[in-house]
């Protein structure tokens, strides 16, 4: 059987943050790895280290101590600069609050990544409406949020996520502002982009995404206390170098 590269693959990282002089250990020593084509779910209770987790992987935030491979690449002691470029380049964010920017149009939100990579305007126009397109907002291209549903709010924030064609998507509680029947639309257009081939980890309070995930990360305490999968023996078997 081949054994595939992790695309994102923690080793012993540690996070530790000072609150009032106070060491708060959010995470303590995690091994995880994601393989290429993998949906993985991250659950467990409030407080116990699942965003301090999306964080890391998600190159917004820097270990205390461990190592970080993304892509191959070691991005554990990167400066800030160094890591915005990585994420620019690497990943795609979906968060709860969709994050867009209220003066701008569907569109202009979803080709914001690639204005920063230096992408010409012409294949910015034409990547960016591919994607409204993919994910059924053609004909609300020129609205700007505010004249958006919630659930295309978060189309939309998937598509921008998309757009740099990302090793990695990241989503935060997808469908956490969303009602019952929006979010299951939107779990439809996960479960869309996992058949396509796409790797995907979202943080998730929802049991109706563990349930479609390929496999739930559970977390407790800062510490992983369930993750196995085949996927996961798939990447042991790396490791081992078999």
């Amino acid at each position: 059987m081949r054994v595939t590269e992790p695309i994102a693959r923690l080793r012993s990282v540690k996070k530790t943050y000072a609150r009032s002089g106070v060491p708060v250990h959010a995470l303590r020593g995690v091994d995880v790895s994601v393989v290429p084509g993998e949906y993985a779910a991250i659950m467990g209770p409030s407080g116990s280290g699942k965003s301090t987790l999306l964080h890391i992987l998600g190159c917004l935030d820097k270990p205390t101590a461990g190592r970080y491979f993304l892509d191959g690449r070691d991005v554990s002691r990167l400066s800030d600069r160094e890591l915005s470029s990585v994420r620019n380049q690497k990943l795609g964010f979906v968060f709860q609050a969709y994050n867009l920017i209220s003066h701008l149009t569907v569109r202009e939100n979803v080709e914001m990544p690639l204005f920063y990579m230096g992408v010409p305007p012409r294949e910015r126009y034409k990547r960016s409406m591919e994607l409204v397109d993919m994910v059924g907002l053609g004909g609300r291209a020129q609205h700007r949020p505010t004249q958006l549903s919630g659930g295309e709010a978060q189309r939309t924030a998937i598509a921008r996520a998309l757009v740099n064609d990302p090793v990695l998507i990241l989503a935060d509680e997808p469908t956490g502002n969303l009602d019952s029947k929006t979010g299951e639309e939107i779990l439809a257009v996960f479960a869309e982009l996992h058949s396509r081939g796409r790797s995907i980890v979202t943080v998730t309070h929802d049991p109706a995404i563990g349930s479609r995930a390929d496999r739930v990360i559970r977390i407790s305490d800062g510490m992983i206390v369930n993750g196995s999968s085949a996927q996961a023996e798939n990447e042991s078997r790396f490791e081992r170098g078999a």
